[in-house]
């Protein structure tokens, strides 16, 4: 189990917020690092209607996602978190790592506007609980302070 409370501890410490590009490339190796049974962890960044892979950790990733497509695009489109359970049974599913079974997608807020997400993958099914979900909100309200 993951100890969040510590994990966004050393996330805090870890942000320069001077950096954008370079705080989220350290907190998406913090992530990979840290939690358990993942294969990607990383963000999307919302330029006009799309989403454009930002920094991250795992295998190559699709470069653009449109709004509203995929779990990312869902996530970004409807400002809520998405919690995946099985990939394969989400309707409009985007496939980067054919390897990835459950994901949960946070979207990252400024000024009360989406402005990117927070992608982490898992080849276990239903690899994220609540308990993720809570940990990974609050993790990445911290991010949105360096955006």
């Amino acid at each position: 189990m993951t100890d969040y409370g510590l994990l966004n501890q050393t996330l805090s410490a870890l942000l320069c917020r001077r950096h954008p590009t370079a705080d989220l490339a350290n907190a998406s190796a913090l992530l990979y690092q840290t939690l358990e049974d993942i294969n990607w962890a990383g963000f999307y960044l919302l330029e006009a209607d799309t989403l454009v892979l930002g920094p991250f950790q795992g295998k190559p990733a699709c470069i653009e996602i449109a709004l509203g497509r995929g779990v990312c695009g869902t996530a970004a489109a409807s400002g809520k978190t998405q919690l995946v359970p099985n990939v394969h049974e989400f309707e409009g599913h985007i496939a980067c790592d054919g390897a990835s079974n459950s994901e949960i997608v946070i979207p990252l807020f400024k000024n009360g506007e989406v402005v990117g997400v927070l992608d982490i993958d898992s080849p276990s099914y239903s690899r994220f609980d609540e308990s993720d979900r809570e940990g990974l909100m609050k993790f990445a309200r911290i991010i949105e302070g360096v955006l």
